[in-house]
């Protein structure tokens, strides 16, 4: 092997570049995105979740009494939006861990898209059965009578 076989060629997936466009038609789509994420957390930091009539209330906990993974998310994005790091983790733990995921994942495309490089984020069966199963422990701890500490 010699060191020109050892160089990337433009075909693979390290020099790929998306198409040619501005930096601006590349950022369109992550704009849009943050926009709409910025404008659900502006409503939920601005209507209280904890005010009963402005959010439908979970089908699973009115008609069972069982907390799903998502109950007390609103009320975790409202305290997050204010700045109560301590409230948001009580009211929903893995929801803080989504928002601060969404963050990262956010940055890495805009970076990307801003370099014409594709943006793909591979999540094989493992890490999806993990991530399930994650949930599901936390539900399950959750409703159980030693985990009222992370009842909404």
């Amino acid at each position: 092997m010699t060191a020109e076989s050892a160089e990337p060629t433009p075909s693979s997936p390290r020099t790929r570049r998306l198409p040619s466009r501005t930096a601006a038609a590349r950022l369109a789509v992550p704009a849009g995105v943050l926009a709409a994420v910025v404008g659900a957390f502006a409503y939920v930091g601005s209507v209280n979740p904890y005010e009963p009539g402005h959010y439908p209330v979970c089908p699973l906990l009115r008609f069972t009494g069982v907390y799903c993974p998502g109950c007390g998310g609103l009320r975790s994005a409202h305290a997050f939006v204010h700045g109560d790091l301590t409230a948001a983790l009580h009211a929903n733990a893995p929801a803080v861990l989504a928002y601060l995921g969404f963050a990262v994942l956010w940055t890495v495309w805009v970076i990307r898209a801003a370099r014409g490089r594709p943006v793909r984020v591979a999540l094989g069966p493992v890490h999806l059965w993990t991530l399930g199963t994650l949930l599901l422990v936390f539900t399950v701890v959750r409703n159980l009578p030693s985990g009222g500490w992370l009842t909404p």
